[in-house]
């Protein structure tokens, strides 16, 4: 009993002991946690000052790099394609080799900037297998594609400026292909794109029940009409200041007092389809032993020089033959020029040419022998030059419309007549019916003509826009806008914005060059004030610089043809 009672102290004693040394063990614990935190939070206070979050983040090369809708990517192919975000497709223009000192100096800044943009690299992934050539026609290639920013280090000039306005990222320079590639459509997904080889593109395409057939022309309902204006830094296909054997200085606006010339460096994307590139000796070799022929207005003539520019790249031909005499196109006595021109190239015997009519109805003096005398204007007749010289044509351009106001006819003593008689139809009397009816007349009697002249493709092109604001011609009106594409530059309406010309060649075999609505948003592509034929104050707000706007009208043209 006195054991027990005395073991009992020493047991209390030994457990207080044990109590004692876990919580000494704890606290140790304890202490070695808060030491080893703090260590950490040092180390980390130390590296955030030196690098605050790169420490942290993977090294940039992991992460993937999105873009702005307005970025750039430029895919090297054997063509030199750049495919951007802001146009559905694109190609290389032809260039001229030739330019002024002006387009040089123009180019040289966009040439330095190029250099600072790292080339666009593509790749092929390779997914471990050999493809079939079937396999490598129809599956579409994967491309990685990584674009970085590009490093301005200088202050852009004014027209550099103006385009930025206009876009704010352009392609500029063109980048080396590895690998001769095309863009084409895989069957398998007609939305698709992808890259094939020479060998792919040789293969012929293959219809839904695996039949083979001649690839389909892709464009042969194409609306070229619909689509949007791009920058192009390949732009303008002629230098405006070396194109004097064809260009009137009137037009010409790089012999002007105009400073701004970011008008020249716009491309019509149409949206559904592309156009080829136009090069003067690929156009010389489609038009052998061919005639091509612009009958209309002044608008017509400036589309005829336009032509020329664009075949000759804006160089001097003096091997191009003056064949006007084989046309009736002869100076008459008392008048400064002749009613046309008409040029021959010869290693392709193509020729171009352009007759004066402004109606497009035949217009024939009442006498003769009196210089005072009225004319008859027989608005359900052809002018007379297509009667006489239809034969000789392969493709007819014809356009009318801004010479139908009582201004015109008063001054030039034109008096209506139908039927050979004057006019006494009140509702015909109408310029806007006048017109119309006029259209309709001699696109119909060129439709009735095409069965007798197998080979002969004829269009009409569309009314070209005026914008005067403020008033007219004469009145004030003026179209001082400088900044492209500032009330627009897309084009998306299925029928043409010119109702009579549309409604004219339905139901005709006379094809309708629209040209309307893509030329209404390019108010500033003008010759405006800076005119040296106009009256002081006077603006032209009708006519275009050249190069210009008329360009792209040819280059529809011939993709149409």
């Amino acid at each position: 009993m006195n054991e027990s009672f005395s073991g009992t102290p020493r047991s209390m004693i030994l457990h207080r002991n044990r109590m004692k040394r876990g919580a000494l063990r704890r606290r140790a614990r304890d202490i070695s946690v808060v030491l080893v935190v703090l260590v950490c939070a040092t180390v980390v206070i130390w590296t955030w000052d030196r690098t605050p979050t790169s420490a942290f983040l993977p090294p940039e090369s992991h992460f993937l790099k999105l873009e702005t809708e307005e970025k750039v990517e430029r895919i090297p192919t054997a063509l030199n394609t750049f495919v951007t975000k802001d146009s559905y497709s694109s190609a290389t223009p032809f260039v001229n080799k030739e330019e002024s000192e002006e387009n040089l100096t123009d180019n040289r800044d966009t040439e330095e900037e190029g250099k600072r943009v790292k080339e666009v690299t593509v790749g092929e992934k390779n997914q471990g297998k050999t493809l079939t050539t079937e396999e490598n026609r129809l599956e579409p290639v994967e491309r990685e594609v990584t674009v970085s920013e590009p490093n301005y280090r200088r202050t852009p000039t004014s027209e550099e400026k103006k385009l930025e306005q206009v876009k704010h990222e352009v392609a500029i320079g063109e980048t080396e292909a590895t690998k001769k590639t095309h863009i084409k459509e895989t069957n398998s997904n007609p939305e698709s794109k992808s890259l094939a080889t020479d060998e792919e593109r040789t293969l012929p395409a293959k219809e839904d029940d695996g039949s083979t057939s001649t690839p389909r022309n892709t464009n042969q309902a194409c609306n070229y009409a619909k689509g949007k204006w791009v920058v192009d830094n390949h732009r303008p296909l002629y230098s405006g200041s070396q194109c004097k054997q064809w260009l009137a200085s009137m037009w010409a606006c790089r012999l002007m007092q105009r400073t701004d010339f970011a008008f020249e460096r716009l491309r019509w994307q149409p949206k559904d389809c592309s156009m080829e590139d136009f090069e003067g000796s690929k156009f010389l070799r489609r038009m052998r032993n061919k005639t091509l022929a612009f009958v209309g207005d002044s608008l017509g003539r400036q589309q005829f020089q336009s032509m020329m520019c664009m075949i000759t790249g804006g160089k001097e031909r003096l091997d191009v033959r003056d064949v006007g005499p084989e046309f009736g196109f002869i100076t008459p006595e008392g008048r400064a020029r002749p009613g046309g021109w008409a040029y021959r190239f010869p290693e392709t015997n193509t020729t171009v040419l352009y007759h004066w009519s402004s109606t497009l109805c035949d217009i024939e003096p009442l006498n003769i022998s009196d210089p005072a005398t009225e004319h008859a204007m027989h608005l359900d007749r052809p002018p007379a030059f297509l009667r006489k010289y239809l034969h000789k044509i392969s493709v007819l351009v014809m356009n009318t419309g801004h010479h139908w106001n009582r201004g015109k006819l008063n001054g030039n003593r034109w008096v209506m007549h139908v039927n050979g008689v004057p006019n006494t139809n009140k509702k015909l009397a109408a310029l806007g019916n006048a017109k119309n009816f006029t259209i309709h007349s001699t696109v119909s009697w060129v439709s009735s003509q095409l069965p007798l002249h197998p080979g002969l493709k004829a269009f009409y092109r569309s009314l070209s826009p005026r914008h005067f604001v403020g008033g007219e011609w004469n009145t004030g009106g003026s179209c001082n806008n400088t900044t492209p594409m500032s009330i627009g530059k897309e084009v998306l309406q299925e029928e043409s914005s010119d109702f009579s010309a549309g409604h004219a060649v339905k139901g005709t075999g006379v094809k309708l060059l629209d040209i309307t609505a893509l030329s209404h948003i390019r108010d500033e592509g003008h010759i405006s004030r800076f005119s040296i034929s106009a009256s002081r104050g006077v603006q032209d707000c009708l006519h275009w610089c050249l190069p210009g706007v008329p360009d792209t009208w040819n280059e529809i043209l011939l993709a149409m043809m």
